[in-house]
């Protein structure tokens, strides 16, 4: 089974990109939608989250609130720094969990399995990859996506995309890249080339 890296910036449009490959029988595993669940379920992940970041960071139900947690990382003077003791604590649970998803998917017979993750680098997830693929989206596109999908302002979603990394980091590190601007016709054409490259063809 050959193992394909997707990253990118957010807002650049991953999601629509699983989709298609989905439709070319290619699974995807979505490791911001692993973490939200390690999140959601609190235990030893929300234990170093807390020890790191303070109780600030919970509801009125004592469970992480993502919302507040991103406020406690991003906009602030040491925000490099504090991303990457957010990084650190939580990474190696989404790759544990991530790992358990890929040895299923890989006993289902599947081709292919698409490994969409936005710290792929960070994560070291990209040692792991037959391919990495980046996509990327202009920033109008992206600051109205993450608007849009996060129900944040725009303020928000630009301190978060400053903090990101490059669309020229993207370019040389990955070894494809998909433009991703709302023309899912153009966008499909692209993946459907890639595959082709890739041996992946249906």
């Amino acid at each position: 089974m050959k193992i394909l890296g997707l990253t990118g910036p957010s807002g650049a449009g991953k999601g629509a990109v699983c989709d298609i490959f989905k439709t070319f029988g290619i699974p995807s595993i979505d490791t911001d939608a692993v973490y939200h669940q390690l999140l959601e379920e609190g235990g030893i992940i929300k234990d170093e989250l807390c020890a790191a970041f303070g109780q600030s960071i919970l509801d009125e139900n004592g469970k992480i609130d993502r919302k507040k947690l991103g406020a406690a990382v991003f906009g602030k003077e040491n925000t490099p720094s504090l991303l990457h003791t957010l990084n650190a604590i939580t990474h190696k649970y989404v790759m544990a969990r991530t790992h358990g998803m890929m040895q299923t998917i890989k006993q289902s017979g599947a081709l292919a399995v698409l490994i969409d993750a936005p710290l792929l680098f960070e994560a070291g997830i990209d040692k792991e990859c037959d391919a990495v693929i980046g996509v990327l989206a202009d920033r109008e596109t992206r600051l109205s996506r993450i608007t849009q999908r996060d129900h944040i302002t725009a303020n928000a979603a630009q301190m978060r995309m400053d903090a990101q990394k490059s669309d020229d980091f993207y370019r040389k590190a990955c070894k494809y890249i998909l433009e991703n601007n709302n023309d899912y016709t153009a966008l499909e054409a692209q993946i459907r080339r890639l595959l082709k490259e890739l041996g992946l063809e249906v």
